[in-house]
């Protein structure tokens, strides 16, 4: 198992500065995240042939891996012009994986949940043109449901995965995401079985308040998806059955460190959360 860290609150700091600054935190593995000077949000890539060099020279230096790259696309946006867009920026962000010798990638559903139809056929348009391109090069896809895309709940987005049927693309498990996905963390896992080969690491907050809402949002009926990435202990994610349920799986993918909050601590959250990692997994590999 790999355990990375995205490294996202440090997006400030240069690329070729990042691996080092990892290293120092006490991790061997990055999951790349959006940058605005690499692979923006939802526009086409920045990286030049210069800046991948760069960036990999400073991986070794700093004995460093690249364990996945995660682009934001909308591959199933309910807009042909959009989505055809985001074929060809992952397109792009593929020749970058291959360039940067990462066979990992992962993403999300993305749409709209209010045009679900409209945009799990997009989904499937995008999926017909990009699958031999992931083919071709050898590289893995795991696909997240994340709040507000097309699909949320965890079952639904494992069977729209199986619907793929094909041995690169599988299933991430965001733990802050969990109320979002049906709040069964350990069901879904179960469910997704040998799919499961990724998961995300941060905690949040699961609870249902009034009237069986997550909050009271004015005005009623708003359609805001709320969630935090928290470290953990800050949240309500059930971490014992977490860590129970890859243990009990033979969990052997990656997992990726994405703490999003409190920015002006984002070294010792980074340090925290790996530590309780690693406590977590000796506690379950003991029992």
């Amino acid at each position: 198992m790999q355990i990375a860290l995205d490294p996202y609150m440090f997006r400030s700091v240069s690329l070729t500065d990042l691996p080092g600054i990892v290293a120092d935190l006490g991790y061997d593995a990055i999951e790349l995240s959006p940058r605005d000077d690499f692979l923006p949000f939802f526009v086409h890539p920045r990286a030049d042939r210069d800046a991948i060099k760069r960036f990999r020279k400073a991986l070794a230096s700093a004995g460093v891996r690249l364990a996945s790259i995660l682009p934001l696309y909308r591959w199933s946006g309910p807009s042909e012009d959009q989505r055809a867009a985001a074929v060809r920026y992952w397109r792009r962000a593929i020749e970058i994986a291959v360039e940067l010798e990462c066979r990992v990638m992962n993403s999300e559903f993305n749409g709209r949940p209010e045009e679900p139809e409209r945009s799990e056929a997009q989904f499937w348009r995008s999926m017909e043109e990009l699958l031999p391109v992931f083919e071709r090069e050898g590289i893995q896809l795991r696909i997240e449901p994340h709040p507000d895309d097309f699909v949320e709940d965890g079952r639904r987005a494992i069977d729209i995965i199986r619907g793929i049927n094909h041995p690169l693309v599988s299933f991430l498990y965001c733990a802050p995401h969990t109320f979002h996905m049906g709040g069964d963390i350990a069901g879904i896992m179960r469910y997704a079985g040998s799919l499961l080969t990724h998961v995300h690491v941060a905690d949040s907050f699961d609870h249902r308040a009034s009237s069986g809402l997550r909050y009271i949002i004015n005005p009623p009926g708003s359609p805001a998806r709320v969630h935090q990435h928290l470290d953990i202990g800050q949240g309500e994610v059930d971490w014992d059955t977490f860590f129970a349920e890859l243990n009990r799986l033979g969990f052997d993918g990656i997992m990726t460190v994405c703490v999003f909050s409190w920015e002006e601590r984002a070294r010792e959250s980074s340090i925290f959360m790996r530590e309780q990692i690693h406590e977590y997994l000796a506690r379950w590999h003991r029992s």
